[in-house]
């Protein structure tokens, strides 16, 4: 029998404790939203002070593992070269900035010289300003063209919000020069009656992947002038394309590149990113050419307090086969919002779940109604498939200061510039360092200090980081890892490319080596045909609808009210069979809806507003085989591979379970289609001998895999630019590939997305550490901290956590020195 693990969303249910937030008289900020508080500047708290108050009451305190302070510091001013424009650098100074930061000054030098540049600084450090100030003075330049149009810049960012945020910044900053900078958001929000202008008088256009995909490059001749003109191309927020959308986005590029030669521009692009591990050579695989680093932050920063939160165990109760529970970091964060809010404290509170956003902003809510009934329409949720009206409203709140608290998804991490943020609460680990500090640097961006709390799930990473700090605070950001040349990734794009323009012998070098092999299978597919000039697109359909670069694959699935017809909004077709299967819990803007049908074949699921008593986590089977072992080394005896895998899963049921308790009420059977996926994987084996000096005999040998299998997805997003849910697992006392006992972690995209590459470069250091975190659990049979999972297909069982102690243990003791990793 085969032991497995899904990547898909995770469930988060609460279990909220009845309490009386704390209050307190004196606000942390100055603030003047409607009803605000007001303080003066001088009398807000440190964030200690916050930190303190946060922490008084029973048992509080010992929540907090750790408190790491980060000492203000001052900043170094530079010059601005000569190159810009008088009127640009006088618009900068009307905006209050006299001076740049060493590092925006050094970024637009690059800039001006027609060098790629990458500026990999930290959160509100004025990356923005940095790029903005050579592509304003590029435009206003442009401006004096005789044919009107001049310069031209393209800004992508990952979220429509981002852009949009960005639009209001570059208009504001540009006021002074006129006409000569129109700014224009060009995505799938714009009326279409505004279009047409866009494509032909705005010389800045922000939009993002996606729009630029399916919008922009497939109607390329509409965009000629645009494209001809093309000087610049800013990229923000770079670091958040990583793996199977990073390798999208990568392709993207290379067609915008493509596409920009053949109009006679060659742009320089200026890429901005959250600090991050060699960032020039992430940034050239990325955008395919070199690209310069600027990476000393050269901003003044205030005093930083972070603090490391685990919530209690709840000794009263008891979970999936007796396993202690410890109060969810849902309920733990929505306590420590409400005594935020009551404080005046501005804050954001970052959950990695939609569901958990909206169960943040609703239990916040509650428990301000009971202090102050003004107070609960201060606080909403923040997440993707909100409607586009939907998002809007909340960014004006935010900027207007109408709300003092807000739970969001990374849709904000990415989206608005919120200025003036006390604290941050992060439920949850967010899946690399790169992220917590962007989540974190979310506050104090005017330079005042700033509260950042890092709340851990019941989760074996993070109940490993609250315990070892210096994992957090003393270790380089990740790399970021994205493979453009994944078949399955590069095979659309090079038919989308096809469409866009025959493909020549020429564009080979530029959409990479993987090339040449898959453009014979492309014509077998009959989706392209070679002639003499190259080869060309087929269909009548449009070929930029083959994938969905944000990796889901499929069209979304659209969530309606049935009684209504309502568009409430939508959801990954990848992830529609967990997420809203008949009988699932939805939620979407504090109401609770119950899917009634999942029409796979029309994309689309019914739901009817209900308030039931209970959540809902669906369950699956996985099954897989190995296609090709692509490398190998030996553990002593043991082997640990990599490679091509086939994963079959499929939904075979749904747990209900009661909201206060998390207690099951009883499963449901679904009859969902299984699913087949072709990735790459890791694995090791391990021999009877082995087993035998580690004293696993037949009877618990698997729970040993099943819970060593478990533990290792936990652990490798500390290892790998990778969230739990983008690799799943499965575990076999006798695989029928290896005739041996195997545990496998796989990355959950179709092709790779380079997780189980990265996994297996570091493989010593991470079993070590997933070792070490089952070993410093303080349970006695194993629970959600070391080796449960919450979505283990097979109910957690069997789990035996000293067995996976003692077999990692033997496995670790004949591990070679660990391989060079990929670069």
């Amino acid at each position: 029998m085969a032991f497995n693990h899904l990547p898909a969303g995770a469930h988060d249910a609460f279990r909220p404790l009845s309490r009386t937030p704390v209050t307190h008289s004196v606000p942390m900020a100055n603030t003047h939203g409607p009803g605000r508080p007001t303080a003066d500047a001088d009398s807000r708290p440190t964030p200690g002070t916050v930190l303190d108050r946060l922490s008084r009451g029973p048992f509080r305190s010992a929540r907090i593992t750790h408190t790491e302070h980060l000492p203000p510091r001052e900043g170094r001013h530079a010059v601005w070269p000569d190159r810009i424009r008088t009127d640009v650098v006088a618009a900068i100074q009307s905006a209050g900035i006299g001076h740049p930061w060493e590092h925006q000054a050094a970024a637009a030098e690059h800039a001006l010289d027609g060098e790629s540049v990458v500026v990999a600084t930290g959160t509100a450090s004025g990356k923005s300003l940095a790029y903005l100030a050579p592509v304003l003075s590029a435009l206003a330049d442009g401006a004096q063209a005789p044919n009107g149009r001049g310069a031209t810049a393209l800004y992508l960012a990952p979220t429509k919000a981002l852009a949009a945020d960005q639009r209001r910044a570059v208009r504001d900053l540009a006021a002074p020069l006129g006409n000569a900078v129109r700014p224009a958001v060009y995505d799938g929000d714009t009326p279409v009656e505004e279009r047409e202008w866009v494509r032909q008088y705005a010389n800045y256009v922000l939009t993002n992947p996606d729009m630029l995909h399916r919008g922009i490059l497939p109607a390329h001749p509409r965009w000629s002038s645009f494209l001809r003109a093309l000087r610049y191309v800013v990229i923000d927020e770079c670091h958040t394309y990583r793996g199977v959308f990073g390798s999208h986005v990568a392709q993207v590029l290379r067609r915008l590149r493509r596409l920009c030669a053949r109009y006679g521009s060659e742009p320089v692009f200026l890429l901005a990113s959250a600090t991050a591990s060699d960032p020039a050579a992430a940034a050239s695989r990325l955008t395919g050419v070199p690209v310069t680093e600027i990476t000393d932050d050269a901003s003044p920063r205030g005093e930083v307090v972070f603090a490391l939160w685990e919530p209690p165990l709840l000794t009263e109760l008891r979970g999936e086969r007796g396993a202690p529970v410890r109060r969810t970091a849902t309920a733990e964060t929505a306590d420590l919002l409400t005594d935020l809010v009551v404080q005046g404290v501005r804050t954001v509170a970052f959950v990695r779940s939609r569901r958990g956003a909206e169960l943040i902003s609703v239990i916040t809510q509650e428990r301000l109604a009971e202090v102050d009934r003004s107070l609960p329409r201060r606080v909403a949720a923040y997440r993707g498939g909100y409607l586009p009206e939907e998002r809007r409203a909340l960014e004006r709140a935010l900027h207007s200061g109408e709300l003092l608290g807000l739970a969001a998804t990374t849709a904000l991490e990415l989206g608005v510039d919120i200025s003036g943020l006390d604290a941050v609460l992060i439920t949850g680990y967010p899946g690399t360092r790169a992220s917590l500090w962007q989540q974190a640097g979310r506050a104090g961006r005017s330079g005042q200090g700033a509260l950042a709390v890092l709340i851990a799930r019941d989760d074996p990473l993070d109940t490993y980081l609250v315990h070892h700090p210096e994992a957090l605070f003393r270790q380089p950001v990740e790399a970021t890892v994205l493979d453009p040349d994944n078949p399955y990734v590069l095979a659309p794009h090079l038919c989308a490319a096809a469409e866009e323009l025959p493909l020549t012998e020429a564009d080979l070098e530029l959409f990479g080596p993987a090339t040449e092999e898959l453009l014979p299978q492309l014509e077998a597919a009959k989706l392209l045909r070679r002639r003499a000039a190259g080869w060309h697109w087929t269909r009548r359909e449009r070929a930029s609808d083959l994938t969905d670069i944000r990796g889901g694959g499929g069209r979304p699935v659209q969530i309606v009210e049935a009684s209504t017809g309502r568009l409430l909004g939508t959801v990954d077709e990848s992830a529609a069979h967990t997420a809203v299967h008949e009988g699932a819990v939805h939620l979407h803007q504090g109401r609770t809806y119950l899917v009634r049908h999942l029409d796979l074949e029309g994309s689309a699921a019914l739901v009817e507003a209900a308030d039931p008593p209970f959540s809902t986590t669906a369950r699956d089977t996985t099954s897989i085989s190995i296609l090709e072992t692509e490398t190998e080394i030996p553990w002593g005896s043991a082997r640990l591979c990599f490679g091509s895998v086939e994963v079959t899963n499929q939904v075979v049921s749904y747990l209900r379970r009661k909201l206060i308790t998390g207690e099951v009420l009883g499963e449901a059977k679904l009859d969902l289609p299984p699913r087949t996926l072709r990735t790459r994987a890791v694995w090791w084996t391990v021999t009877e001998d082995q087993l035998d000096e580690a004293r696993i005999n037949p009877e618990i040998l698997g729970g040993a895999l099943h819970a060593a299998e478990h533990a290792s997805i936990g652990m490798l997003p500390l290892f790998a630019t990778c969230d739990r849910w983008d690799i799943g697992g499965v575990s076999v006392p006798l695989h029928p590939d290896t005739l041996l006992p195997t545990v496998f972690v796989y990355d959950g995209h179709p092709g790779g997305a380079g997780f189980a590459e990265r996994a297996f470069h570091t493989a010593r250091a991470w079993l070590t550490a997933t070792r070490d975190a089952i070993a410093a659990c303080e349970c006695e049979a194993g629970c959600p901290s070391c080796i449960q999972s919450p979505k283990c297909g097979n109910g957690n069982d069997p789990l035996h956590k000293r067995g996976a102690i003692r077999l990692l243990t033997r496995l670790l003791s004949e591990s070679p020195q660990p391989p060079s990793p990929a670069t």
